[in-house]
This record gives structure tokens, C-alpha cells and sequence, in this order.
């Protein structure tokens, strides 16, 4: 149970409830986070903006390896929801959701590549308090994806840290996405009402 609740359709401004309704045609179903930042409009335009812009921005790296350092860097702080979200987003993607169960021993497993590993380390060294990073880990990634894709590794996984975290902080857990079956925040309508009802 979150510590702060979601903010009911009916307690939410217009620019709000086009927010749901796009989140809702987006992913299939208002996430959580996004329904209790909308408790602090500004806040949750803000958030709304920056992960469009971002998505925009990414060009350099492949979005497999981008998808598992956040899924990564979320399953390091903890983070359920960001987890289970992030299994979703590679399922989309036709990855292999499968192998996520060994990421806890991804320098061992046949599961992971080598490319991949070495993204995972850094993802581990950013995440770490106090932070890891080596310029011999950001000297072999500039040299295989540039500065460019270095920037977007890095911003990738630091905003993924402070995600994770507001969602641990606030108690938010899982909601169903990575089986396809995300479960309704408290207040969400049926899908099937018309769409001049529906949030």
C-alpha cells in the first residue's frame, strides 16, 4: 500500500485526467507513480514532459542494453514496481523476460552477453554509495558507442536511481505489468465504459 494514495479521476484537473487517459491508451492501465505525482500538478507535468523528451532523445544505444542497465539499476535499489515495469518494457521489446531471473548472477550466466555485462557494471557503479565508476569503465564505452551513447547510458540509469527510489520511498510495489495483467489503481474505471465516462 502506498504511503501517499493515488489521486482519484474525480479529485483531478482536467490536464490530469488527459494524462490517465494517455497513460491508460499507452501501457494499458494509469501507472501508479504517475497517479500519486498528480497529487502536485507541476510536479506531475514535469515528470510527464521529461519521460517523453527522453524517449525522444535516445538514439545511440541500442534500446535492449538501455532497458536492462534502468531494469538493472531498479532491481539493485529495490524497486518492484520499477522492476516489474521494466520487464514489461522488454517484453514489448520480444527480449527474453526469462533470463531477468539471473541478472543476480549475470557474470556467470550463458543468458547475458558481453556487452551486456559491461553495461551492467556500470550500471552497478553508478548505483553504488558512494558511486564506483572508473575512467576505465567510461574509456571502453566511449569507445564503443561514443560520447553520445555514454551520456545516455549514464543519464539512463541516474534517473532510473532517483525513480526507484521516490517509488521506494513513497511504498509504491508492483502492479502487474511485466504478465500483461496490471492491476487497477484503486479508483480506475472498466475499460469497457464508454469513453466519455472513462478516465
Amino acid at each position: 500500500m502506498p504511503r501517499i494514495p493515488a489521486l482519484a479521476p474525480e479529485d483531478a484537473g482536467p490536464i490530469v485526467k488527459i494524462g490517465y487517459r494517455m497513460a491508460r491508451k499507452q501501457v494499458g492501465e494509469v501507472p501508479e507513480p504517475f497517479a500519486i505525482m498528480a497529487h502536485h500538478r507541476k510536479i506531475f507535468m514535469l515528470a510527464a514532459r521529461h519521460e517523453l523528451a527522453l524517449q525522444k532523445a535516445m538514439h545511440v544505444v541500442p534500446a535492449p542494453l538501455i532497458e536492462l542497465a534502468v531494469y538493472r539499476t531498479a532491481w539493485t535499489v529495490g524497486c518492484s514496481w520499477c522492476v516489474d515495469f521494466g520487464a514489461m518494457l522488454q517484453r514489448l521489446e520480444g527480449l527474453n523476460i526469462d533470463r531477468l531471473k539471473e541478472i543476480g548472477e549475470f557474470e556467470t550466466s550463458d543468458k547475458f552477453t558481453d556487452d551486456e555485462r559491461e553495461v551492467i557494471r556500470y550500471s552497478d557503479a553508478i548505483t553504488a554509495t558512494p558511486t564506483e565508476v572508473t575512467d576505465e569503465q567510461v574509456a571502453a564505452l566511449v569507445e564503443k558507442y561514443g560520447h553520445d551513447g555514454v551520456l545516455e547510458l549514464t543519464y539512463q540509469i541516474t534517473h532510473e536511481n532517483q525513480r526507484a527510489r521516490m517509488n521506494h520511498a513513497l511504498g509504491i510495489t508492483d502492479q502487474g505489468f511485466s504478465s500483461g495483467d496490471a492491476c487497477r489503481v484503486p479508483w480506475a474505471t472498466d475499460l469497457a465504459e464508454p469513453a466519455s465516462q472513462a478516465v
